[in-house]
């Protein structure tokens, strides 16, 4: 939600660079997309482009649910950035899959669901459950450790869609990005009505001292 807001406010400054941006701008909650033409309609384009199409189809109508992978998938080997996501977020969710899906071409991003038992802080640059919760963090190949809207630049870099973030490198939009992410990361158990984050970690406490 406040990633749709801020891409909204970076493509207001670049769609005279990019005609895409225009789309973005009409419709800022693009999740809630809703097609005039029926799915079959768009058989005669590309391959490619239907799976997007569908996949925007179905985000826009599936109700507010963990869309978490309950097998896990493949990650690649020569990666460039990870990312820490939380899989119990179903609005982070669709996010991670849409990037997800646009890495199988790349092979460029490593996915790490830190609500998973199987999280190793020691294996993420000593970054915590809790930490990591607070807000978004991506670590790159060479172990540097990036977060907010920093982050999302980078993982969309590595997917070729860089131009979606590229505005907020620069002065004053930087600074005004990371306050509209600042304020969705502070509310978004809120948001996604989930309980507070102190008693995410007591049940997860529980549950570690359980196994």
């Amino acid at each position: 939600m406040a990633m749709a807001l801020t891409r909204a406010c970076c493509c207001t400054l670049a769609r005279q660079r990019n005609p895409l941006c225009s789309s973005f701008l009409r419709n800022p909650h693009h999740q809630r997309i809703r097609f005039r033409q029926p799915l079959q309609s768009f058989k005669s384009y590309p391959a490619g482009f239907q799976r997007r199409i569908r996949a925007i189809h179905e985000a826009a109508v599936e109700p507010m649910t963990s869309n978490k992978q309950n097998e896990p998938l493949p990650q690649p080997q020569n990666w460039n950035i990870k990312m820490l996501y939380d899989g119990d977020c179903p609005l982070c969710m669709r996010e991670v899959n849409m990037l997800r899906e646009r890495n199988e071409s790349y092979g460029t991003i490593k996915f790490v669901d830190i609500s998973s038992d199987e999280y190793s802080p020691e294996e993420n640059q000593g970054l915590d459950y809790k930490t990591v919760m607070g807000r978004i963090h991506a670590i790159l190949s060479d172990g540097t450790v990036v977060t907010d809207v920093e982050a999302f630049r980078k993982l969309y870099e590595q997917v070729g869609l860089g131009w979606v973030y590229a505005v907020t490198k620069y002065e004053p939009i930087a600074t005004i990005a990371d306050a509209i992410y600042s304020v969705w990361a502070k509310y978004r158990l809120q948001i996604t009505g989930r309980p507070p984050l102190e008693a995410i970690l007591d049940t997860r406490k529980k549950k570690v001292g359980v196994c």
